[in-house]
């Protein structure tokens, strides 16, 4: 039977195995899917969800595809300050009398016994070239080349402004899947103890120191407690799936592994200060205000005149006439628009009406923001406040879950109060389980809304 892996020569500086039967395919292809398998597996930290959002997410690729465009519209406007040039060429052949004297007259073959109503049939081949370059437009081309690069600046700080709101979402989805496992560990706690509970309570019962009633209470409550564990299990895959959803991944069936120690989470640190004016979506509408400005400016352009200089180089070659010549052509051009019938004055008033309109946008965002950094603040204040309550309702709650546990045993306690204590146990961690999530989202949506990266400096 034949090996199916060789060595390589002895002078490689590798060791490596060649394939060399037809499992090859089946043999690479198992490598490359235990590779993939390998990369899907890794730990997600926080740095690398935001990464990986960065790249893949939809809205951040159509957030750089409109900067793209933008940049596109700058390099248009810039045109105006370049010489414009063109070749042309034709070859005609024609017996009218007016295009044919003009095709003799090019290629310099006039005689005098030519016959200006029927010179017969003329052909000509015809290959022109221009430059023309313009003197002055009245300020348009100043006035569009600065609204396309506010514009294309616009646009930059509203990707700037997706990729923050982008950052805020992974850490919200990444912090919910967290939020949704611990509801589960702390329900699958519950469950554990009702489950020790229903055992101590049936001992006691074959015993005849319970009644049956009290032996079904705790059972029902089991059953009940099992029934939201089942419910947080599904919440937590939901969970997982938003969060692929926002990294702009596919989802798979395998669950998303989160790292167990995140130094990210540390980099999750309170705004040092409440200045919100850098935030992207004012400086974008700042940039959308100089380019309104410009467009009005472009505008009044319009009863300017326009300048023009223009050269071009001209030859014709005949085969009827077996004649050939050369000319050239140079001037400046002047147009002035006397009357448009109300087009000029239109356009102005358009406008202005656009700049104001853009004015007001820019005010009512800044209105909205101080408004949403507010809010943010509040909500990071009562979170943490909430997170303080918590974490003393845990400490207690489980110090009573741990007396009543050992009366219940002791048959010193009745069945009603032990699921009390147990469910406020639940409660408790439940509770301290969202404050703690819910302060670093908190953290991170305001610092969103003052317009300053999620990260502190040393992060990404």
């Amino acid at each position: 039977m034949p090996s199916l892996l060789r060595r390589p020569a002895r002078h490689s500086p590798f060791v490596t195995y060649y394939v060399t039967n037809p499992v090859r395919s089946l043999l690479l292809a198992a490598l490359l899917a235990g590779g993939a398998a390998a990369l899907r597996a890794e730990p997600w930290t926080l740095d690398r969800a935001v990464a990986t959002a960065r790249a893949e997410s939809p809205d951040a690729k159509i957030a750089r595809q409109r900067v793209v465009a933008a940049q596109a519209l700058t390099a248009q406007a810039e045109a105006a300050w370049q010489p414009m040039v063109s070749l042309q060429g034709r070859y005609t052949e024609t017996n009218n009398a007016m295009q044919a004297f003009g095709s003799v007259l090019s290629q310099r073959a006039f005689a005098p016994g030519l016959d200006f109503n029927r010179p017969g049939r003329i052909d000509n081949l015809n290959a022109t070239g221009t430059v023309a370059y313009n003197l002055y437009s009245g300020g348009r081309a100043t006035a569009g080349r600065e609204a396309a690069r506010a514009g294309a600046l616009a646009a930059e700080q509203d990707a700037r402004a997706t990729q923050q709101q982008l950052e805020t979402e992974v850490v919200q989805a990444y912090l919910n899947i967290r939020k949704a496992r611990e509801a589960v560990d702390a329900v699958a706690a519950g469950v554990r103890a009702y489950e020790a509970a229903v055992d101590a309570a049936r001992a006691r019962f074959d015993a005849g120191q319970m009644l049956k009633a009290d032996l079904l209470s705790l059972e029902v409550q089991l059953a009940q407690t099992r029934e939201t564990l089942s419910s947080a299990r599904h919440r937590a895959a939901l969970a997982e799936r938003a969060f692929l959803f926002v990294l702009g991944a596919e989802a798979t069936a395998a669950p998303v592994e989160l790292a167990a120690d995140d130094p990210s989470l540390a980099r999750l640190a309170a705004p040092d200060v409440r200045d919100f004016s850098q935030r992207p979506e004012l400086v974008g509408l700042r940039e959308r205000v100089r380019a309104a400005e410009a467009m009005v400016r472009a505008a009044r352009g319009g009863r300017q005149p326009s300048v023009n200089a223009f050269a071009s180089y001209q030859y014709d070659h005949g085969w009827q006439l077996n004649r050939h010549a050369d000319s050239w052509t140079a001037g400046v051009a002047v147009d002035l628009n006397v009357f448009d019938g109300g087009q000029t004055s239109g356009k102005i008033r358009q406008s202005a009406a656009e700049l104001a309109q853009v004015k007001e946008m820019l005010r009512k965002a800044e209105l909205g923001i101080a408004l949403e950094v507010e809010q943010s603040r509040l909500a990071h204040a009562d979170v943490r406040e909430r997170l303080a309550v918590s974490a003393q309702a845990v400490a207690q709650a489980e110090e009573s879950a741990a007396l009543s546990r050992a009366r219940f045993a002791q048959g010193a306690l009745l069945t009603a109060d032990l699921i009390g204590v147990e469910s406020r146990l639940i409660e408790a961690r439940m509770r301290r389980t969202v404050a703690q999530a819910d302060e670093l989202i908190a953290l991170a949506q305001l610092r969103r809304a003052l317009g300053q990266p999620v990260f502190t400096a040393n992060s990404l």
